[in-house]
This record gives structure tokens, sequence and C-alpha cells, in this order.
């Protein structure tokens, strides 16, 4: 079984294959999620910083933030389909 990474910004990569969704962080029950998973220390902050473009929800729970708009990382995630087909 080959593990599949996804660049969701400044080097940092994550399973392709346990992400369930790539969301935008700007709605209220998004943020409630992101506080959530601080709270329980399931938050990965992926931005160095910088504005929160992109919320990753994996499989086992966890949340990561990204400083990559979510239409980027999911252009990654189908070209590497699209790869992988070839």
């Amino acid at each position: 079984m080959d593990i599949k990474l996804i660049n969701i910004g400044f080097g940092n990569v994550v399973a392709a294959n346990r992400i369930i969704a790539i969301i935008s962080p700007e709605s209220a029950p998004i943020k409630r999620i992101i506080q959530e998973a601080r709270d329980k220390g399931l938050l990965i902050d992926a931005t160095y910083g910088r504005r929160t473009r992109a919320v990753v929800v994996a499989d086992s729970g966890h949340i990561m933030l990204s400083a990559v708009q979510p239409e980027t990382v999911a252009n990654r995630l189908a070209q590497n389909d699209v790869e992988d087909e070839e």
C-alpha cells in the first residue's frame, strides 16, 4: 500500500488517504471545530503564523490549519489522483 502525500503549504504534507474534508475557515461552526480540536490537543497549525485559509479534517479527528487556499489543496489532491491512474 502506497502512502500518497499532499503538500498543504510550506513543505508540510499530510497523507492523502486520511483526508475527509478541506474547508474554508470563515463560518462559526468551523471556528468551533478548530477551538474544540485545540482544546483536545488535536489541532495541527501549519500556517507558520500566516492567515488560515484552509482547514483540513483527517479521519483520525485531527484538524490541520493551512495558509493555502482550499481550492489549491483540492487541486493538488486531484492532481495526485490523476498521477496514480497513469
